[in-house]
């Protein structure tokens, strides 16, 4: 017998379903589950009661009790192997063998093949273009303004929009929504954006081409969390009848209206009963995934795509290929929707987005696409259409297939199923040394700043540029100092002003890379060589050189790249030329480093063409992030090619942003920020707005804004405080994933905001800068 404990707290009887595979080792062990005294929360305690009004759900639940029809259903459930035990000895390794691949091709970008899924007029898949979308931000049940907006959307060129659905009004607004684009003539599909409410899901599937779900909050709902014990696996598997009730009518529907379907996990809300098992991780995302996708491929419903979003890139780039690599073990070939969730607003959301989408499209997974961003959702299009771009180009331009042809050979022995990252080398002091070599590199992650010498002839505005502090004119390293410079050249000889502006930056430690050739005709003391990698074997840098910097082009041999081991160097600099795919050159370099032992740093060498900061931003996190996902890499140096105008102020700061979007160094706030929606109780972008311009200064801090509590304090899994639209009006604040004040008016939150980080020590007064220009003739 199977006994399901329905959401009102009722006990149903039901015949057992098919056996299902109880993963090796299960044992008794402390696990998350929702309170309440049924184990389910019930679906008033789902929503504030100001939200129950506002939304129109209805909060009384009646007992259920499963028919003989419902139970034919859970019957013909084939559940997929379990994935939980031993590595390698699990029933699903058992059943399929080991994880193999996750791309179709590692060495070469080839588009995962997948099936055709329709979703109206458009269709995600392998044969198709990327599909690029957003959400709207208006209330669903103001009928005339989102049809406005998603005019708008349209015009600038997206494919789909999603619109949040939180209840029965928003259901039926729908039908008038696709009523008025339809008499506009638009035809753009609506996708139905689902939290909590089965009922509601099967009302607007009438008026949708695509519903989005989520599995960890489609039954289980908010959660309050509290220990408690799963006896046997058998115990989690039997909690399966639950959802499958829920979920069967909604598939059935979608299977006759011909309707698409996206199984969205998000990392932030995972069930506690997928908690328990699998923890907060990317195995957790794909099981609770891979179960609902069964119900539907035991109903015969394949018309759906997957998604695995986070906030934070490395999370989402892990649970994005470890999924494919299920799929491709199991026979599946459903498209995939690639996503990083809460990324933020402006630069910060961009590069974060590049970062985990565009490592993805660098293998060639992905077949829609979205770039979550605090900004109106017309503003979503150009770097999401700019990144779709980017990653077809990666497995159509002929260019680009040539420069992966011709990296050399290597075996990527990457594991993609875990992540760790790799340490470099940091160089150290020797016996003897007049400056700190220390300071070439961090330990959690480098920026180098390229300049020119005629930089140097302007003191303070170079300083500044760099991130220095000063102190009455003389530079000193902040937070968020650039730790080494590259220089084209030293200055001249008879620059007396030059070389003492770098005199001063190498007596606190930002000492500079110069190459070998124009060092040695203008020699600097203690400075450090740039060489090839022949010239270091040839013995090239000058007798003025402190320490010498060996750089790597990714088109050496084996054999050459083993010389390293015998050559002192305080770090490599790799720069693959265009006519070599970064991202493969890079893999086969760190594939040599691990064969051989070689423990060197690396700084990657980016040298972008003129434009604009936010096409910087989505190559940069698409090329080098991809790399830094697989915790390749030790730093970054943008080198702009010839007519780029970006100012070093703004490199350095853009580098910092990379390295904080792969999560190396943290150097500013880092702000969980979700991008807004129908349920959002507050303007967002006003009030990240003013939350960042308080405590932006706070680095290592982190902050999650979210408009409504859709996915509770689980969206807040990488964050310090949270700030949540509790209810119209009312903001609720969070430590971690504990509410610890509820309901404040929307005027006082940010204040309570900065109290509550004081009282938890992580506040500091932002830093007043220093006037002025009494520098110079100080410091003179």
């Amino acid at each position: 017998m199977l006994l399901i404990i329905t959401a009102a707290g009722a006990s149903v009887a039901l015949f057992a379903g098919p056996t299902v595979p109880v993963s090796a080792g299960a044992a008794s062990r402390p696990a998350v589950r929702m309170m309440s005294d049924a184990g389910f929360t019930s679906k008033k305690e789902l929503l504030l009661d100001e939200e129950i009004d506002r939304s129109g759900v209805e909060a009384d639940i009646e007992e259920k009790v499963l028919d003989s029809s419902k139970l034919s259903v859970l019957d013909a459930v084939q559940w997929s192997p379990s994935a939980r035990g031993e590595p390698g000895k699990t029933p699903r390794d058992l059943a399929y063998g080991p994880l193999d691949l996750y791309a179709t091709d590692l060495y070469e970008v080839k588009r995962r093949e997948t099936r055709t899924v329709e979703c109206g007029p458009i269709k995600f898949g392998s044969e198709h273009p990327l599909v690029r979308q957003t959400m709207a931000t208006t209330l669903t049940s103001d009928v005339e303004g989102t049809i406005e907006q998603v005019i708008k959307c349209a015009d600038e060129g997206f494919d789909l929009v999603r619109v949040t659905v939180v209840g029965m009004k928003d259901a039926k607004a729908c039908m008038a929504i696709r009523k008025g684009l339809d008499e506009r003539g638009y035809d753009i599909p609506l996708c139905a954006d689902m939290h909590f409410a089965p009922k509601v899901a099967l009302a607007v599937a009438d008026a949708v081409e695509k519903i989005r779900i989520n599995p960890g909050n489609f039954v289980d709902g908010r959660k309050t969390f509290e220990e408690t014990v799963y006896e046997t696996d058998e115990d989690y598997f039997k909690e399966r009848a639950f959802f499958v009730e829920a979920f069967t009518p909604l598939v059935e529907k979608c299977k006759a209206l011909n309707r698409a379907m996206r199984i969205g996990t998000n990392h932030g809300s995972l069930s506690a009963r997928v908690l328990s098992f699998y923890g907060d991780t990317p195995r957790g995302m794909v099981e609770s995934a891979i179960e609902f996708a069964d119900i539907c491929r035991s109903l015969d419903f394949h018309n759906f795509v997957f998604s695995m979003k986070a906030s934070n890139p490395l999370v989402m780039v892990q649970a994005y290929r470890l999924l494919a690599a299920e799929m491709r073990r199991l026979g599946w070939d459903y498209p995939l929707h690639l996503g990083v969730t809460e990324a933020g607003e402006g630069e910060d959301g961009r590069m974060k987005s590049a970062i985990g989408i565009g490592a993805l499209l660098a293998d060639g997974l992905g077949d829609t696409i979205r770039v979550s961003l605090t900004e109106d959702p017309e503003c979503e299009y150009a770097p999401c259409n700019r990144l779709a771009e980017i990653g077809t180009a990666r497995h159509s331009d002929s260019a680009e297939l040539a420069g992966q042809r011709a990296v050399a050979s290597y075996t990527d022995s990457r594991d993609f199923q875990s992540f760790a990252r790799r340490s470099g080398r940091l160089p150290e002091q020797q016996e003897g040394d007049q400056l700190d070599y220390r300071g070439l590199l961090n330990r959690d992650g480098s920026v180098l700043s390229a300049v020119e010498p005629e930089a140097l002839r302007e003191p303070q505005q170079l300083y500044a540029s760099l991130g220095c502090k000063t102190v009455v004119g003389l530079p000193f390293k902040d937070i968020s100092t650039t730790d080494t410079l590259l220089l084209s050249a030293p200055p001249p000889l008879d620059d007396t002003l030059g070389r003492q502006t770098l005199k001063r930056l190498m007596d606190v430690a930002i000492l500079p890379v110069i190459p070998a050739a124009a060092l040695a005709a203008a020699p600097v003391e203690g400075a450090v060589a740039l060489v090839s990698l022949e010239e270091a074997a040839s013995g090239a840098a000058p007798p003025c050189a402190g320490r010498v910097v060996v750089r790597l082009s990714g088109e050496e041999s084996a054999e050459e790249v083993r010389q390293l081991k015998a050559l002192p160097h305080a770090f490599v600099l790799l720069d693959p030329p265009p006519s070599l795919s970064r991202l493969h050159a890079s893999r086969r370099v760190f594939s040599l480093f691990e064969q051989e032992g070689i423990d060197s740093a690396v700084i990657h060498a980016f040298r972008p063409p003129p434009s604009d900061g936010n096409e910087l931003a989505l190559q940069l996190g698409s090329q080098v992030g991809g790399l830094l996902c697989d915790g390749l890499g030790d730093g970054v140096a943008i080198v702009p090619q010839e007519g780029a105008s970006f100012g070093t102020d703004f490199l350095r700061t853009t580098s910092f942003g990379l390295l904080q979007g792969a999560r190396m160094r943290s150097t500013k706030t880092e702000f969980v920020s979700c991008p807004s929606c129908g349920r959002t109780l507050f303007d967002l972008q006003e009030v990240t707005a003013q939350i960042s311009s308080r405590t932006g200064h706070l680095p290592g801090v982190a902050i999650a804004i979210m408009g409504c509590i859709v996915n509770g304090p689980g969206e807040m899994a990488d964050a310090d405080f949270g700030y949540v639209g509790g209810a119209p009006g009312k903001v609720d604040l969070y430590v971690g994933k504990e509410v610890v004040r509820r309901g404040i008016p929307n005027e006082d939150a940010c204040d309570q905001l900065i109290e509550l980080i004081k009282e938890n020590g992580m506040w500091k007064e932002p830093e007043e800068e220093e006037a002025g220009e009494e520098s110079a003739a100080v410091a003179a």
